[in-house]
């Protein structure tokens, strides 16, 4: 079982160089503009379900033209874990903690009259929703090896 695993994790990130390597997305660096904007835009919509204050842990962003895709870990400031079952979106029946990968974060985003606009976006998900025709029209150039 071991095994497997390394196995997956090693697949994953070859798969991601491979991807990274090969597809016309950008990374914003730390410091730029659009990074900035990307998580201040997407930041009001998690501090409703999740509670604020929150900062972002960056897994994976990716920028091409007006388009960008985002996979992030919430967490309070100073890094101290969200407890999901004493946030609004739980107090408001929106999370079912039994169905959710805890906080993590996928969005959409696009650029709208030089303006970053978290479009779609998911809170726990269990699943790769945005691995669907319907999104990958759109945002393939940032999540290609999903479409």
């Amino acid at each position: 079982m071991l095994k497997k695993l390394i196995g997956s994790i090693v697949g994953v990130g070859l798969l991601s160089m491979v991807a990274s390597a090969s597809y016309a997305w950008d990374e914003p660096a730390r410091g730029t503009a659009d990074r900035s904007e990307l998580m201040d835009a997407i930041r009001p919509h998690i501090e409703w379900s999740l509670g604020s204050p929150i900062e972002f842990v960056i897994d994976q962003l990716r920028v091409s033209g007006n388009v960008a895709f985002a996979s992030l870990a919430p967490q309070r400031p100073g890094g101290t874990r969200i407890a999901l079952n004493s946030t609004p979106g739980y107090l408001r029946g929106e999370f079912y903690l039994d169905q959710m990968d805890g906080t993590s974060v996928s969005v959409l985003y696009r650029k709208l009259r030089n303006t970053w606009v978290a479009v779609h976006f998911d809170i726990g998900a269990t699943d790769v929703w945005f691995a669907s025709p319907d999104y990958c029209s759109e945002y393939k150039a940032v999540i290609p090896e999903f479409c």
